[in-house]
């Protein structure tokens, strides 16, 4: 099973890459300071007190990474994180299909797991362009949206389709982390229903903003948990 050590290695860049990036663009907007007076000045826009947006809401995610210079951190970050996110779903598919003895069969994480990398793609290239346009708006919600629920549904087909295997490759995982993972998935449903009364309503503005961080982290901490559930 060769995928194993590319899955890992996959795995644990997915979840560096974006969690370092997104915090050093809090640093940025944060200590503008810093950069005064140089060609990495901070954009107005971006500038933020102290704030600890994992628990207070003070700034959003948007806020943070759409303004310069934060957006040349992250736009390329999140384009790399989705190019390996289909290299990820890729090896998984063939890990599975090798699992189960199979040949040649697409299973339908790896259709939601490229699509939901695709959105990601497509939401970094038009972060922080703006067009006073509602279909545009629209758009760009959209975008973030679908990258979010075809992430998390190929997040829970994944395991379902590793938990319905599990006695075959007991000796290759850690079981205990096979159940972080299903709890880690069934929490992010959970919160995602109980959450959409307040996100569709006008207020709770740090509410949404301490939640789309910590939403951010539950979804890349996924594929920390991966690297671990895999032996080597």
């Amino acid at each position: 099973m060769n995928n194993i050590a590319k899955i890992k290695k996959l795995s644990i860049w997915i979840f560096v890459i974006p969690i370092v990036i997104l915090n050093l663009c809090l640093f940025i907007t944060q200590n503008y300071q810093i950069f005064e007076n140089t060609i990495f000045a901070v954009d107005q826009i971006g500038m933020s007190g102290f704030t600890i947006p994992y628990i207070d809401g003070g700034v959003s995610i948007s806020r943070a990474v759409r303004t310069y210079p934060t957006y040349l951190l992250f736009k390329p970050g999140m384009i790399i994180t989705a190019i390996l996110l289909i290299k990820y779903w890729m090896a998984s598919n063939k890990l599975i299909m090798e699992i189960n003895q199979e040949r040649k069969k697409k299973e339908k994480f790896l259709i939601f797991g490229v699509l939901s990398a695709i959105f990601l793609i497509t939401h970094s290239i038009f972060l922080g362009v703006s067009f006073e346009n509602d279909l545009y708006k629209f758009f760009r919600r959209f975008v973030l949206l679908a990258f979010i629920i075809f992430e998390l549904v190929a997040q829970t087909l994944l395991v379902m389709k590793l938990y319905s295997a599990k006695e075959k490759i007991l000796e290759i995982t850690n079981k205990n982390v096979l159940f972080l993972k299903i709890g880690l998935v069934i929490t992010l449903i959970v919160v995602a229903l109980v959450s959409l009364p307040f996100l569709v309503s006008s207020g709770y503005t740090h509410f949404k903003h301490a939640l789309e961080w910590n939403y951010f982290v539950g979804i890349v901490v996924f594929y920390l948990l991966t690297f671990f559930f895999w032996k080597k």
